[in-house]
């Protein structure tokens, strides 16, 4: 029965369908168009996301490894500063005639007149504490 009720139709022939035909043409090609458009920015702006994502990725990477190369710096120069001031009062040191004969005598046994000098060998147990 389905079959017996349908009964074409004819499509109207004047201007106003066929502007309209024309219009809804104009429509889809443009929506194509704006389609695309918005694909192609989306794709642009996804790869240059990702270009400045990986860059600031990289750069924060390489200012850390900087952070921790500038920590060791500053603790070397304390530690260089350190030796420098210990070289400086061995320097002082090293002006007073008293403090030469003293290193004298214990480095090279050099006496003076009327001294005489025992070379006594430390024991195992003193070695181990004065390395403690």
């Amino acid at each position: 029965m389905s079959g017996v009720n349908k009964r074409k139709v004819t499509a109207l022939k004047n201007a106003f369908v066929f502007s309209r035909a024309r219009k809804d043409m104009f429509l889809a090609r443009h929506k194509t168009k704006l389609y695309r458009r918005l694909g192609a920015f989306v794709v642009v702006a996804l790869i240059l996301s990702v270009g400045l994502g990986s860059t600031l990725f990289s750069r924060t990477a390489h200012l850390e490894e900087q952070k921790l190369e500038k920590k060791k710096a500053e603790a070397a120069l304390v530690e260089l500063k350190q030796q420098q001031k210990q070289y400086e009062a061995e320097l002082k040191r090293l002006e007073d005639d008293e403090y030469i004969a003293e290193l004298a005598r214990k480095k090279y046994f050099l006496s003076d007149d009327g001294e005489i000098i025992f070379n006594i060998p430390e024991s195992s147990e003193s070695k181990g504490k004065s390395k403690e």
